[in-house]
């Protein structure tokens, strides 16, 4: 009987493998869009691709990120082996900025009910206005601008005609054709994509799936499995339906490079590094052989760099930031009453509000921690380097010059050859006149090993 039961299972095991659905991998991203959650999502569609997932879903709240993050992103969902469901949830979630572009480029839009998108517009820092010469806008723009909002209010401006800047008018409008772009390959509504950037416009979940800005409300991953069930799409040029109903959907957490990442990314944690490994350093220069400070500062710096290399850093900034510091050190060498001092900390804030070359408030680096720097830094620079100045003002207590000066005591006078006592070392000395036993002398000069003294008084 029990072959019987083997065989039999060996039988209809393939049929039992070929009705179980295959699975659902889930990410989820919580905050701001940053080089963390670029490599993070890419990791997930490998791993996806090797479980040989049937749906990725991407679980979102977050009020947008950096432009270069979030198109890495894409990227990899356009390219992605399965389809991609850009799910915002829990409730009260949203996807704003390079949330919404996101949620248009991949091949399911969901949402949970009380939550929003929107607000799409690029904004940057650092452009040179030219308010005297107005850009003359395009044939598309025009027309978008005369047909009535999709909400049903009277049409307005664009928005484009208000902007000072001829460096933000090309961002908005460079974002504006990418946005449309995907709103036309994903076949959602072109015309509010294209408002959520040029007037950053945004929408409730109900009113984005009544202007097929989405494509369904679900509660949470669950009901949304449940709802796109027998849901055909096309993919890489095939059709494929989801077989979403009694699949298991496997959360994909983040790995310690994913975590790293996040930690040394965050621009005040890579601000913070930058200038530890830099007084680090200078510390180690100050006291040289005490080697853990510049092992240290070695460490921070390489760290920092490797996090600026993947943020939008402005390098003006971080040549204000070392030239203020440099400033403040020259203080303590060049009698400069104060000027030298007082403009490094001036270069060194404005160094640090420049730093980081997006005005996205996921990103930006507190005042409250800008303004605690400056003043720690001016702090430790004067304790330091005054300590330094101080320790060089000591007299030396070893080498040639310890010994010149030095008193000792005669020992002994053997064949002609007397021995003293100097610095609990026994030194054969000469001198100009007859020395006795127990007399106190003072070294004058130094010939090798042999030291010539005199008398103390």
């Amino acid at each position: 009987m029990r072959w019987f039961y083997i065989l039999l299972l060996a039988a209809f095991w393939p049929v039992w493998l070929a009705a179980a659905p295959a699975p659902v991998l889930v990410l989820t991203i919580n905050g701001a869009i940053g080089p963390a959650t670029a490599d993070y999502v890419h990791r997930g569609i490998e791993h996806a691709r090797g479980e040989g997932a049937q749906l990725l879903v991407l679980q979102m709240d977050t009020p947008g990120g950096l432009d270069t993050s979030m198109r890495a992103i894409i990227k990899d969902i356009l390219a992605a082996p399965m389809p991609v469901a850009a799910f915002v949830a829990p409730a009260g979630a949203r996807a704003a900025s390079a949330g919404t572009y996101i949620l248009y480029a991949s091949h399911i839009a969901a949402m949970a009910p009380a939550t929003n998108l929107g607000a799409a517009t690029p904004v940057q820092i650092g452009g040179v206005e030219e308010k005297d010469k107005p850009i003359e806008k395009s044939a598309s723009e025009k027309s978008a601008a005369e047909k009535p909002a999709q909400t049903g209010k009277p049409g307005k401006s664009d928005g484009v005609g208000e902007l000072s800047s001829a460096h933000t008018r090309k961002q908005v409008h460079d974002a504006a054709a990418y946005i449309r772009g995907l709103a036309q390959m994903r076949g959602r509504n072109v015309d509010w994509a294209e408002r959520a950037v040029r007037e950053a416009v945004s929408l409730s979940s109900a009113e984005a799936l009544e202007l097929k800005v989405i494509d369904l409300i679900a509660a949470d991953v669950p009901q949304l499995l449940q709802r796109l069930n027998g849901r055909k799409l096309e993919l890489a040029g095939t059709v494929r339906v989801l077989d979403t109903a009694g699949a298991v959907a496997t959360a994909f957490e983040p790995d310690w490079r994913t975590r790293f990442l996040s930690v040394i990314t965050d621009p005040s944690m890579a601000y913070v590094l930058i200038l530890l490994g830099i007084y680090a350093i200078l510390f180690e220069f100050s006291n040289p052989g005490m080697v853990l400070p510049g092992v240290v500062g070695a460490i921070c710096v390489l760290v920092a760099m490797y996090a600026f290399q993947m943020l939008p850093v402005n390098y003006t900034g971080l040549a204000l930031i070392a030239l203020g510091v440099g400033l403040m050190v020259a203080e303590h060498f060049v009698p400069g009453f104060g000027v030298l001092g007082i403009g490094g900390i001036v270069a060194f804030v404005i160094g640090s509000i420049m730093l980081i070359d997006t005005d996205d408030p996921g990103f930006r680096i507190p005042w409250p921690l800008i303004a605690g720097a400056a003043a720690a830094s001016a702090l430790f620079l004067m304790l330091v380097l005054s300590l330094a100045v101080r320790a060089r003002a000591r007299p030396v207590v070893s080498g040639r010059e310890q010994m010149l000066g030095a008193t000792g005591e005669v020992l002994e006078n053997v064949a002609g050859e007397t021995y003293a006592r100097v610095h609990g070392e026994i030194w054969k000395v000469r001198s100009g006149i007859p020395l006795e036993r127990g007399q106190v002398v003072r070294v004058t000069g130094i010939d090798g090993l042999l030291l010539t003294v005199a008398p103390a008084q």
